[in-house]
């Protein structure tokens, strides 16, 4: 296979336990891995992938069910979600990364760094899910009975309101925001079934009738040696940025980045300020390096 060159990307297929898991891949160098969100894909980081892969390896995988990757066998907890992306490095001949994730993809890089502490170098959470129980009424109704019904009969025409919506706007000059495209794209892709299911299974693994059910509040502590990035919009209608700003706090060596009049997708609605903060913050900080005793220890002081 010819060797990519700075910037150059392919989409590629990996067979992991007997499923195909389809990822984007481009770079050379340290890896970021970079994790999408709720109903997202690799195309999340469309508009930062090639800049990162200028400078790093990048791997943009897709969860099962995701995209184009193949659903997988019911568990679709973060546990499950993050073995899952532990397998696919594995397979790929990764050892270590720096984890980027995105809204759902925050969470199941917390998870991760909690499972295979000794495979993460820093960690990056971007409108991350996991900090808080606060989320949008919209995905409070999806964890409800009957959403399934309710989303076969509007995900078609919720593709064909968001063309629309594009079509008004670009009559009046406007552009509707990254963020309101990428969710319109997202809730489209409910109308396939098997998409649809593994919507709702991931959803109902995280969210509840009451807000977000998982939490890592209470295992915060265990990544104060570990380079933090916590990246937010300040007009975020999905997950506040007071979680962002509450994490800040509780581990004050991390960094915060908030990014004015940026909603939920910050990397495809500013995408050269998070390009910018992100490779501000690979060269300056040293990737961690996994003590066993030190972690050990930890558990033992909290």
């Amino acid at each position: 296979m010819t060797p990519l060159g700075a910037g150059e990307m392919r989409n590629r297929t990996a067979t992991v336990h007997g499923r195909s898991v389809s990822y984007v891949e481009g770079g050379s160098g340290q890896l970021l891995l970079l994790i999408h969100g709720m109903a997202g894909t690799a195309e999340n980081w469309k508009s930062v992938i090639e800049p990162l892969a200028l400078r790093n390896a990048v791997v943009a995988p897709e969860f099962p069910g995701h995209g184009l990757s193949e659903p997988g066998g019911g568990d679709y907890s973060l546990g499950s979600l993050a073995s899952g992306l532990r397998d696919l490095m594995l397979t790929l001949g990764h050892e270590r990364a720096t984890l980027v994730g995105h809204s759902l993809g925050g969470g199941v890089a917390l998870q991760f760094t909690y499972q295979f502490p000794e495979m993460v170098e820093r960690l990056v959470l971007v409108s991350s899910g996991g900090l808080g129980p606060d989320v949008s009424p919209i995905l409070r109704a999806a964890a409800l009975p009957g959403a399934d019904l309710f989303i076969s009969a509007t995900a078609g025409i919720g593709a064909q309101a968001g063309s629309l919506l594009g079509s008004a706007f670009g009559k009046l000059g406007l552009r509707p925001s990254a963020d309101v495209a990428e969710v319109a794209r997202g809730y489209a892709s409910l109308a396939d079934p098997e998409r649809r299911k593994a919507f709702l299974a991931t959803l109902r693994a995280v969210v509840g009738t009451e807000g977000q059910r998982v939490a890592a509040l209470d295992r915060l502590y265990l990544a104060e040696a570990l380079p933090l990035l916590i990246i937010w919009g300040d007009r975020d209608p999905i997950i506040p940025v007071a979680h962002g700003e509450e994490t800040h706090r509780q581990l004050p060596g991390s960094r915060l980045e908030v990014f004015p009049g940026v909603g939920h997708v910050p990397q495809l609605e500013s995408p050269g300020s998070f390009v910018a903060a992100l490779e501000r913050f690979l060269d300056e900080t040293e990737p961690a390096e996994f003590d066993r005793d030190e972690w050990r220890a930890r558990f033992k002081t909290a």
